[in-house]
């Protein structure tokens, strides 16, 4: 009796877990991008990168470009800057304010860029995080 208690239990458990864990995976609007960057923090366009609370936005690496934001001078956190919520196209390029990225097409989207959820407007998706790992003084994006 105790171990068909056991295993229905068991059964219960297993059948309820999820294979999405999170909100960012399998998302047909960003396609996966093989992303491979390297910032010197001793170059003058990375200054702000070595100052927790500051961020760098480029628009060359990504599907529509990357955010990097220094939480603590150990921790970076890069984020995709195209609209999760969105196919990619000229206007689903986000903007960068404070930590707030802003969605340029007509429908309020807005993510917090420290958690990358979803702040203002409607949509399902998360924003697309990047790895970061900081060496010395390079900070390297991928994926």
């Amino acid at each position: 009796m105790k171990r068909a208690i056991l295993v229905s239990i068991t059964v219960f458990f297993m059948m309820s877990c999820s294979s999405e864990d999170d909100n960012y995976q399998n998302n047909p609007n960003l396609v996966d991008l093989n992303i491979q960057l390297q910032l010197n923090l001793n170059l003058p366009e990375y200054n702000n990168l070595q100052y927790p609370g500051n961020s760098y936005v480029t628009y060359n690496y990504g599907i529509k470009g990357i955010v990097i934001y220094n939480l603590n001078n150990s921790q970076y956190i890069a984020l995709e800057l195209s609209d999760p919520n969105h196919p990619p196209g000229e206007c689903s390029a986000m903007v960068v304010d404070g930590i707030t990225a802003k969605c340029r097409c007509d429908d309020g989207n807005e993510y917090n860029i420290l958690t990358g959820e979803q702040t203002a407007g409607e949509g399902r998706f998360a924003m697309k995080p990047y790895r970061v790992e900081r060496r010395g003084n390079i900070i390297e994006v991928y994926n």
